[in-house]
């Protein structure tokens, strides 16, 4: 097998197929690979017409499950095969329930699979988050009431334009959020993809939007469909000093872009308590488990 780094110009390849799978995962997508593959140290090979992503940590080597419409079992095979050639632990990240179930039909019941709460995307009707109905959802709509009551605001999809001021926007965020590479790498990582995919948000095919007050941009998201009923928010950032910057952007982000898909995927809180404490307000429909599988 013939890793490679994932570039820019492949996306297209890589949409390929990413299309003939129906994962509501926000791994699964084309941005995420190219965005975060510094990061995450990601190669990806094609084998059996399936596309395999591998991924590097202080541990070691993990793999994805194979992606594609080709012969599941025959390269999750070659990945077998490869890891003893290198003579390397075999182990799959990103493992869902229905991947794990999949992996137990083709081999049997030879492995196990360790789910990282961290690690969960969070998943929510559109239809909730658009509205907001509901007395669990009440202070939301009590945020957003007063912040269009205090603020001269404005949304706007976005555009050449405001993208490069929405970038200036994400580095007043850094330094306000002490999120330089000495003061918080993961923090610093995250911004350096947000930049990437506002700089290349059309090469990638990313839909985004501002959220300004007096004119200024104070909030922006930015994100994808990645199925039919699936949109994936990957980044949003707000002044967090602003009250309800963050509660307006998220629910016009979704009244303007995503409102043609049943389902919005948040992703993970990486264990962040705030972070966690946040998605969790907006009562998720359903926490997506993902895990680490290997051999038992």
């Amino acid at each position: 097998m013939d890793f490679k780094t994932p570039k820019l110009e492949d996306k297209k390849m890589f949409d390929a197929y990413f299309h003939k799978i129906n994962y509501r995962s926000a791994d699964f997508s084309a941005a995420t690979l190219i965005l975060w593959k510094d990061h995450y140290h990601m190669t990806y090979a094609i084998t059996e017409d399936m596309l395999i992503i591998r991924s590097k940590d202080g541990h070691g080597c993990t793999f994805s499950y194979p992606i594609g419409g080709g012969d599941e079992k025959k390269a999750v095979e070659a990945v077998m095969e490869y890891c003893r050639e290198e003579g390397i632990p075999f182990a799959m990240h990103g493992i869902l329930k229905e991947t794990e179930e999949k992996m137990k039909e083709m081999f049997g019941d030879i492995f196990t699979v360790e789910y990282d709460r961290d690690l969960f995307d969070y998943i929510y009707e559109r239809e909730s988050l658009a509205t907001l109905r509901g007395k669990k959802l009440h202070g939301k709509r009590n945020h957003i009431n007063r912040f269009k009551e205090n603020h001269d605001w404005s949304y706007e999809s976005l555009n050449d334009e405001n993208a490069l001021e929405a970038l200036t926007m994400l580095m007043e965020w850094k330094m306000a959020n002490e999120a330089t590479k000495e003061e918080d790498a993961d923090k610093h990582e995250e911004i350096c993809a947000a930049k990437n995919a506002l700089m290349y948000y059309k090469d990638l095919d990313l839909r985004g939007g501002v959220l300004r007050s007096d004119g200024k941009i104070i909030a922006f998201a930015i994100g994808e469909g990645t199925t039919e009923d699936t949109f994936v928010v990957h980044f949003e950032k707000a002044f967090g000093e602003i009250q309800g910057a963050y509660p307006m952007i998220n629910q016009q982000f979704i009244l303007h872009e995503a409102m043609d898909y049943q389902f919005i995927n948040r992703e993970e809180d990486l264990g962040e308590e705030g972070l966690r404490k946040a998605k969790l307000s907006y009562r998720p429909l359903e926490l997506l488990e993902k895990g680490l599988l290997k051999y038992k």
